[in-house]
């Protein structure tokens, strides 16, 4: 096996022990396990507040753990430590913090701060209860754009979602919003075999391809495909629904460039709730539209999508 060597230290993250996150995991119980990753599990655990030591369930702040599967190659590692040291300088509203990390023969593990209300995919598609109401949608849809916009503005390094969806915007308990499991690109070419294998709804056009030159606007289009889901309330693709309707993107593309047939696709559970304005469904459905143009360089940037976004929310806050 290739030795790897260790993550660098760094000055705004905290080394763990590994038998401390086991403790404070309750030795990666099933009780703890919040989900699985692309890259390994998720555990709920509890830190002193002071010390950062173990603390019991209830006792202390919750953090989410994820324990990494291991990168069996000098390259996965490479990758790992440079994502790890880039977290750590990253101090924004709308990103996860990473709090710290353990590095133990073959453990890597990531500590990061806990987000009480879990990811808003199970908020948007969760049968029964209650549904999200449009200005929190709109909430979230201006916190994760303005998290994106602030990744998009770094000069350093470069964060990019080759596969972005719903389940990677967490939300506390206020349903602030923020992004998680971005990783670390330059723009540059990559071979797309060598990505995650993906599939056409939930990337964009020229991520389809056999190379894809990575760029923001390519983020911008994932951007839209969670627009249109959040107005619609439908997942990008679904094999329950009829088969023209299947692909989301498809369906409502005559939708959206359509003012008088907008609110045909909009979430109908939303008539029981403060409903969109007639004006900020159109500007919505256009700016979606924008998202997905076919052509990148025609689609607006990150930057300008938050400025639409939060004129929608001042336009719907002048109706009221």
């Amino acid at each position: 096996m290739v030795s790897v060597g260790e993550i660098v230290s760094n000055p705004n993250l905290k080394v763990f022990t590994f038998k401390d996150l086991k403790a404070a995991t309750k030795k990666f119980g099933r009780d703890s396990l919040l989900g699985e990753g692309k890259h390994g599990p998720v555990y709920k655990g509890w830190l002193d507040q002071t010390t950062y030591k173990p603390a019991k369930p209830g006792v202390g702040f919750p953090v989410a753990i994820k324990h990494i599967k291991y990168p069996y190659n000098l390259n996965g590692f490479n990758q790992l430590q440079e994502e790890v040291e880039f977290l750590g300088k990253l101090s924004h509203p709308n990103l996860v913090k990473l709090l710290g990390y353990c590095r133990e023969k073959e453990q890597v593990i990531l500590v990061y701060e806990y987000m009480q209300k879990g990811n808003l995919e199970n908020h948007l598609f969760r049968k029964g209860g209650e549904p999200l109401a449009w200005d929190i949608r709109l909430k979230i849809a201006i916190d994760a754009a303005r998290g994106f916009a602030f990744l998009h503005s770094l000069e350093d390094a470069s964060a990019i979602y080759y596969s972005f969806n719903i389940s990677k915007i967490l939300l506390d308990r206020e349903y602030n919003a923020k992004l998680s499991d971005f990783e670390l690109f330059k723009y540059e070419q990559i071979n797309v075999e060598h990505a995650i294998i993906i599939t056409s709804y939930h990337t964009s056009p020229e991520g389809f391809t056999g190379t894809v030159n990575l760029n923001p606007k390519h983020d911008v289009y994932l951007f839209g495909v969670l627009l249109l889901e959040m107005l619609t309330g439908l997942r990008a693709f679904d094999r329950n629904r009829p088969s023209a309707e299947r692909n989301l993107v498809e369906w409502a593309a005559p939708f959206l460039c359509n003012p008088r047939k907008v609110k045909k696709i909009v979430d109908p559970r939303l008539q029981h709730k403060k409903y969109p304005s007639q004006v900020a469904m159109i500007q919505a459905a256009e700016l979606i539209h924008n998202c997905l143009n076919q052509h990148p360089t025609t689609r607006p940037s990150m930057e300008q999508v938050l400025q639409t976004l939060q004129q929608i929310k001042a336009l719907d806050s002048s109706t009221v």
